[in-house]
């Protein structure tokens, strides 16, 4: 009940980032409620969640009462101290920390490398490449990338790119392809190699450029879509491992596959020839079934017969570097929409650079909004310090770094952070040759500092800083409370006043009437006919006792054997009723595993005759009577005011 009251008012909660609502750049008062102060950024962002999702659009001055009711109810759990509950304040808390990892992420850089990704997924590139050696530091890594761009001129002015592969690359697959890889597919290179070869245009070379195995230069030689995914199963006999590969050795695999082939032209059924002689363990549990796989997953013969096989054929025997191959092709599968490939972009982008870039975009969002700036005056002064001192060894970080007040940068409302701030984080044992290059060292620490910083000041007072995060922690804080002092002071009246419940039925039994008759009564499920029928003549022996005991006494001898479901149904509500009670036609049992069904007991209502038929309803209608007095008495209890003038800018807006 509660979860469906709060979907209706507020919509379900959920960890999104929502702009900013509110209508000028401070958020001004919007209403009093028991004189605490409700923003309009609050009201806002709850009201256009509202609107999202609904059919017919809510005007402002009608959520305006429900709101208020909303918070009115809120007010008295603050009252009776539901806030301050151990367990409550405990969910609260970690809430808290479960909400924060969104509000520290780029969610529109998130979104855009999805996307990116799944765009580069529609195509295979056909990709030439050379590569050189990395250096030992970024002074090396220079001179190797002016190295590979004299060798990309050598290329622009005619010279054979293959020629100087074979001379230059230390790629040890040129030995076999000279630099030319064929096709690649998404997601099976490292991002920034990858992205070099998406970004550069048809038959240009690209600028050369580094990744952690090398500097690369690629040349991109054409496009075609992307193949999809196939689906196959194979029976594998392999090579001999150990030592060189006799061809006496190949000749008995191939005797073997062939025989195997033989038994599946028979007729044989090819799951079980694969879990009996396939020595690819892990398929072979699963009758040969690989899991899904697309282009360049799988060594190229293998590859071109799983493509090139129609649906549901079954291939001669193929041979690999790893022994021979029978496959069986059971579909082929195109690229589906970016909501069916989502999860595993998104799973590989985990594993790759940019798990980090959205978290580092958001990290420079968060250093400009809190006024990050380093104070340009550092180096001099370090200078200054270290020719005074003497040069740079570990009693200048102790005597000087440690304890200098001196402001590095400033951040938020001028927040200074002093110089000591870095005396943690650089090394006391470095050797610089000169002062300026260790006053640059320690100047070059400052904005991994900053960072950890002004990102955990931000984390730190989201609350004051993200109206976003501010909103949506109301949001379920008000919830929780919502619950618990409806649970007290509604639901659970309405669940247990039976006697309640009983005067309400019997002066409003009018109001309870059935259009269509009811079956009521219980309906015995089996796991065979054999149990039914047993629980059928026990029930003979028994039918003169009540109902709670005879079911008490089937339960306890039979156990799991049986289910039996007790009901109040009309005509199409239930095939089993439908069947068993308005001679409807046969169907399975709703229960898995209890095919035979009959009715215990029962018997055909044409009204209700008790309040246990209905009591839903009526339990239902007393809810509501109990909930509208209830806010009548919030009303009487706490003062509600209304800024008009802010309540009118927002009417305009939402006209």
């Amino acid at each position: 009940m509660i979860v469906m009251k709060l979907k209706v008012l507020f919509g379900a909660v959920a960890l999104v980032s929502v702009a900013t609502l509110a209508i000028a750049a401070t958020d001004p008062v919007l209403m009093k409620i028991n004189n605490k102060d409700v923003r309009l950024s609050e009201f806002e962002y709850l009201y256009k969640k509202n609107l999202e999702q609904q059919v017919n659009k809510e005007s402002i001055d009608d959520y305006v009462k429900r709101f208020v009711d909303y918070k009115l109810k809120v007010a008295e759990a603050e009252r009776l101290g539901y806030d301050t509950l151990p367990r409550i304040k405990k969910e609260i808390d970690g809430y808290k920390d479960d909400m924060l990892a969104p509000f520290l992420i780029d969610n529109d850089l998130q979104e855009q490398l999805v996307q990116e990704a799944y765009e580069r997924m529609k195509k295979d590139v056909n990709v030439s490449h050379i590569m050189l050696s990395r250096g030992r530091n970024k002074a090396e890594d220079k001179k190797q990338i002016a190295m590979m761009d004299s060798i990309r001129n050598c290329i622009l002015n005619g010279e054979d790119f293959n020629e100087l592969v074979m001379k230059y690359s230390i790629d040890r697959s040129k030995q076999n392809n000279k630099g030319e890889y064929g096709f690649i597919t998404s997601g099976v290179f490292p991002y920034d190699f990858e992205k070099a070869v998406y970004d550069t245009p048809l038959g240009e070379l690209s600028q050369p450029f580094l990744t952690d195995y090398g500097v690369h230069m690629v040349r991109i030689n054409g496009f075609r879509p992307n193949d999809g995914q196939v689906e196959v199963e194979h029976i594998l006999r392999l090579f001999p491992r150990g030592g060189e590969l006799k061809e006496s050795d190949k000749l008995t695999v191939k005797a073997q596959i062939d025989s195997i082939y033989n038994c599946i032209l028979n007729g044989e059924n090819f799951e079980e020839l694969a879990k009996s002689f396939s020595q690819d363990p892990k398929s072979a549990r699963e009758g040969g079934k690989l899991p899904l796989f697309g282009r360049n997953y799988m060594v190229k013969q293998f590859e071109e017969i799983s493509f090139n096989l129609p649906d549901g054929a079954i291939s001669e025997p193929v041979e690999t570097q790893y022994g021979y191959h029978i496959v069986k092709k059971i579909a082929h599968h195109p690229l589906g929409t970016l909501d069916d490939c989502r999860e595993t972009i998104e799973q590989k982008m985990k594993n790759d650079q940019r798990s980090m870039m959205p978290i580092e975009s958001k990290q420079e969002q968060i250093l400009k909004e809190q006024n990050y700036k380093k104070n340009d005056g550092l180096n001099n002064y370090l200078i200054k310090e270290l020719n005074a001192h003497g040069g740079y060894d570990s009693t200048f970080v102790a005597d000087v770094i440690a304890k200098s007040n001196y402001t590095i940068f400033t951040y938020g409302n001028g927040i200074k952070v002093p110089l000591s701030r870095l005396a943690s984080v650089i090394n006391p044992k470095s050797k610089f040759s000169t002062n300026d290059i260790a006053a640059s060292v320690i100047e070059a620490s400052i904005d991994r500092v900053a960072r950890q910083d002004i990102v955990k000041y931000y984390s730190d007072n989201i609350v004051d800083l993200n109206p976003d995060y501010r909103n949506l922690l109301n949001e379920y804080r008000d919830g929780t409370l919502l619950f618990e002092v409806m649970s007290k002071e509604v639901w659970n009246k309405a669940k247990t006043d039976n006697q309640a419940l009983l005067q309400r039925f019997d002066v409003n039994r009018a109001k309870y009437q059935w259009y269509e008759p009811r079956f009521k009564g219980v309906i015995i499920c089996a796991k065979n006919d054999s149990i039914l029928n047993e629980a059928m003549a026990m029930y003979q022996g028994l039918k003169a006792e009540p109902e709670d005991t005879i079911t008490t006494a089937l339960n306890k001898k039979f156990g799991r054997n049986i289910k039996m479901v007790r009901s109040v149904t009309k005509k199409g509500e239930n095939e089993m009723v439908d069947y068993l009670a308005f001679n409807g036609r046969h169907v399975e049992s709703a229960y898995v595993g209890y095919p035979a069904y009959r009715i215990l007991f029962g018997k055909m209502l044409e009204q209700p005759e008790e309040l246990s038929d209905v009591k839903g309803l009526v339990a239902s209608d007393y809810q509501d009577a109990l909930e509208e007095e209830w806010i009548a008495a919030l009303h009487k209890r706490y003062k509600v005011s209304v800024n008009n003038k802010v309540l009118n800018q927002l009417k305009k807006k939402y006209k």
